[in-house]
């Protein structure tokens, strides 16, 4: 199934629904242990301005489909930035949480904050399917040559249940608002401090403090992005934050301004 929409994690959406088409499509079932969804980003600015997009990223490895060559990102702890120009599209492969470290001979930290070519882990296969997805017009067509590399470099690898947790628990920070603490997640998951923070250096990449803290920051950017009125500190204090002082340095260390700027749109483009 195809989808058309702007996801959380997008900043100014509705800037960006304005300058590129984003669309996802769902896995087959034999790839959703691995792969939470494909998407693709196609954009015409001939004659127009350049784009420069910049995502929240979450707590998950991509593969992308791209030129000037096909690349695999880990965790950006940062906002990512992509560059628009001309005409094109890029196709995307978002690994669920803990996935990608069936790929990898050693832990998912070791990409973090890294884009890797991925010719550097799976040889010429990748570029035989990168040849297909960036020549094609029609998504079915690209979904269907990801899809077939994906299985090829799948071929024998078993669900591993360490990898399943970590996805899980990574769900269910981003579905449990009222979840603001790595010792609370500990407990409940039924691991020490310690032992939760290696299990998601080894399988996500980033410790479960950042995907807390990264959790409140979608939150925070999603409400900016609404166009609504924010109370910020009363959000600060939904969010789990000591007072709306923290939350702003937290916000503008990641985003690049304060949240009340950055909702005014001070900070952004032209249009």
């Amino acid at each position: 199934m195809t989808t058309p929409g702007i996801g959380r994690g997008v900043l100014r959406p509705d800037l960006a629904a304005r300058r590129f088409e984003l669309l996802r499509e769902e896995p087959d079932d034999d790839l959703a242990p691995y792969v939470e969804f494909h998407w693709v980003v196609r954009w015409d600015l001939r004659g127009r301005p350049a784009h420069d997009q910049r995502v929240l990223s979450h707590p998950n490895v991509h593969l992308v489909f791209e030129r000037p060559e096909t690349a695999v990102y880990g965790v950006n702890r940062g906002v990512y930035a992509h560059h628009l120009t001309g005409a094109g599209h890029v196709f995307g492969v978002k690994f669920r949480p803990g996935a990608f470290r069936a790929l990898l001979d050693g832990p998912v930290a070791a990409l973090t904050d890294r884009r890797v070519p991925a010719a550097d882990l799976f040889g010429e296969a990748v570029t035989r399917a990168e040849r297909v997805v960036l020549g094609a017009h029609d998504v079915a067509v690209m979904k269907r040559a990801a899809q077939d590399f994906l299985r090829g470099v799948l071929d024998g690898v078993v669900p591993d249940p360490a990898a399943c947790e970590a996805a899980a628990l990574v769900e269910r920070i981003a579905g449990t608002p009222a979840l603001l603490r790595v010792g609370r997640l500990a407990a409940e998951s039924g691991h020490s401090v310690r032992s939760l923070q290696r299990l998601f250096a080894e399988y996500v990449g980033v410790p479960p403090k950042w995907v807390l803290r990264r959790a409140r920051l979608h939150e925070a950017a999603a409400r900016a992005d609404s166009g609504a009125a924010v109370d910020w500190a009363a959000l600060a204090a939904d969010l789990g934050y000591a007072d709306q002082a923290h939350l702003v340095r937290d916000f503008t260390a990641v985003v690049g301004a304060p949240p009340a700027r950055y909702a005014a749109g001070s900070d952004a483009p032209g249009t």
